[in-house]
């Protein structure tokens, strides 16, 4: 067995049943999918079920213990040499595996990723926050499938490794938030190699509601001040950036409301950039002021949850 694929899954019957129907249309065969029930209330084991036939499927339930431990779950129950991690609100495109098979027969690997798209039918809200998740303006475009202001670190909504990795590893740690990060990190400390797969991309559902969003990146925040005590190494002056970000803007809209309108400027010559640069990548006008919106929730979002965390490490 070439690949085993594993999904840890809460509540989301429907997300699921999207993506074992993607699974079911891959050119390359060799794999088997590991879905494991995080004590779900709504559970999709009538929707593994329904895809039995088309896909070799494994369905486990167990008591909640959130995502990392469930992939460590299913881990221990697969067979194949590569373990490739999704989330369950992904979608991948039919030669997705066939891609990561011919980028391991070039040039082997031990670990690798790839990016995140929307996809056409997403809703201009989800169109919105995989930009704000993705630009150069707001995460440095290394989501997005670009090295530009830190090196790629595979992340759990797509990412792959050798099984024999992997325990060695000791698989994901019990963290709240950023075990995707700290596994990651780990295998650049064990001297493992690992690469970004550009063309390997999953359609990335992510939230529905920019509250939702909010809260999700802020978690994200907190986890980069965990991940900082545990990998001091890893820490960079660009995971400041959201911070500054956050600490500025409060700064120029003071000075712009009490003191001079100028000093709103560069937050005007901001949303410009962001405006358009994502009218041009989606081309849809729309979606291009969700954007705008989306990339300060992302850039606040993640900038409070740092600073809270840094604050107050015993929240």
């Amino acid at each position: 067995m070439r690949f085993s694929i594993i999904i840890p899954v809460y509540n989301r019957p429907q997300e699921v049943d999207e993506l074992l129907e993607s699974l079911c249309h891959q050119t390359f065969t060799d794999f088997e999918v590991i879905v494991v029930e995080d004590g779900s209330t709504e559970k999709c084991d009538a929707i593994c079920q329904k895809h039995a036939d088309r896909l070799k499927i494994d369905y486990h339930f167990k008591s909640n213990s959130g995502p990392g431990l469930s992939r460590n779950y299913g881990a221990e129950r697969s067979e194949g040499e590569y373990l490739i991690i999704l989330d369950s609100d992904v979608i991948v495109p039919d030669n997705y595996l066939e891609i990561i098979q011919k980028e391991l027969n070039v040039n082997p690997c031990d670990a690798f990723g790839g990016p995140d798209k929307a996809h056409p039918s997403f809703t201009p809200i989800q169109k919105a926050i995989n930009y704000a998740m993705t630009s150069f303006f707001t995460t440095g475009g290394i989501r997005g499938g670009d090295k530009k202001l830190d090196k790629f670190y595979p992340r759990s909504f797509n990412m792959g490794i050798r099984k024999h990795v992997y325990q060695s590893l000791g698989g994901f740690a019990p963290m709240r938030y950023g075990e995707d990060i700290d596994l990651s990190t780990r295998i650049f400390e064990g001297g493992y190699s690992c690469r970004l797969f550009p063309e390997a991309f999953v359609y990335h559902k992510r939230r529905v509601r920019f509250s939702s969003f909010f809260h999700q990146v802020k978690h994200s925040g907190e986890a980069r001040e965990a991940l900082r005590k545990l990998h001091p190494g890893t820490f960079k002056l660009v995971h400041l950036l959201p911070s500054a970000f956050t600490v500025g803007t409060i700064l120029l809209l003071l000075l712009g409301i009490f003191h001079c309108w100028l000093w709103l400027l560069p937050l005007l010559i901001y949303i410009i950039l962001v405006f358009f640069d994502s009218l041009l990548k989606n081309k849809d006008l729309k979606v291009a002021a969700l954007s705008v919106y989306a990339s300060f929730c992302q850039l606040f979002g993640y900038g409070t949850g740092f600073i809270k965390a840094f604050l107050n490490p015993l929240s």
